[in-house]
């Protein structure tokens, strides 16, 4: 072997060597619609705060690796993820069997019901048949959107989407929707709970079915992604060492995780 040979192996060695230290320190990009509190929102500050957060930042630590967030409309989500913009996405994501056929998620990290909430007084008793002609909204993409669509549209409901819940709140209390389908505990925190929302109720049952509302809210990663493994390990780690209860209490007063 020459010297001009030991020395081009040499230099392969240490350029190999610092590619894989950059690949290491790749940061993971997190996913997130920070409209859709308390699981994400913002800060008077442009701070990212909520449920979701918390827990993205914790099974970052709990995987010794740097998280940068990006925020996206919830419908872009998937998108971004499958073109790589994202690496996960962390953003109360149902793990229903449509959005199974594009994505793999993670085991569950929190699962609630479904509700519908219309102004006190509507006098609706009787579901789907008593919603023909009520105007329901709900963010657009969600399996709440999907459901009212399937479920409620072909008893009359016109439905009206929106590009955040947020959105679909104030119109509510507007008075432009009859109602609202979203997660019970986002109209609890964000509707029911505050001044504004103190003549509004919900209506009817909870709803669960699987096919709509999946198995509870995981995070999502790209198919065959090893990443989902990472997670599931993170999750169990921060629900056993008591990480998980001690941000779950920060915001709710109930077991989210739920059986």
């Amino acid at each position: 072997m020459n010297v001009k040979s030991v020395f081009l192996k040499a230099g392969l060695i240490s350029l190999l060597a610092v590619c894989a230290s950059q690949a290491a320190e790749q940061p993971l990009r997190l996913g997130i619609e920070a409209a859709y509190p308390p699981f994400a929102s913002k800060t008077s500050d442009n701070q990212i705060v909520g449920f979701d957060y918390d827990i993205g930042q914790a099974l970052c630590a709990e995987m010794k690796v740097q998280c940068v967030w990006q925020e996206q409309e919830f419908d872009g989500l998937i998108p971004a993820l499958k073109v790589k913009k994202v690496d996960a996405i962390i953003s109360s994501m149902s793990m229903t069997p449509e959005r199974m056929k594009s994505v793999d998620f993670s085991n569950r990290y929190y699962r609630i019901p479904a509700r519908l909430v219309f102004k006190k007084g509507s006098g609706i008793t009787d579901i789907p048949a008593q919603l023909k002609g009520k105007r329901i909204g709900v963010q657009r993409a969600t399996n709440f959107d999907r459901y009212v669509t399937e479920k409620f549209a072909p008893a009359g409901a016109e439905v009206i989407r929106y590009g955040s819940q947020n959105e679909v709140f104030l119109d509510l209390l507007g008075g432009r929707l009859d109602a609202t389908m979203a997660s019970s505990v986002v109209v609890e925190e964000s509707l029911l709970k505050r001044p504004e929302g103190q003549d509004y109720e919900f209506v009817g049952p909870s709803f669960t079915e699987e096919q709509f509302f999946g198995s509870g809210i995981g995070i999502a990663v790209r198919k065959s992604d090893p990443l989902a493994g990472r997670f599931n390990q993170a999750l169990a780690s921060i629900r056993a060492n008591g990480t998980y209860d001690k941000i779950r209490q920060k915001y709710f007063d109930f077991d989210i995780y739920g059986e």
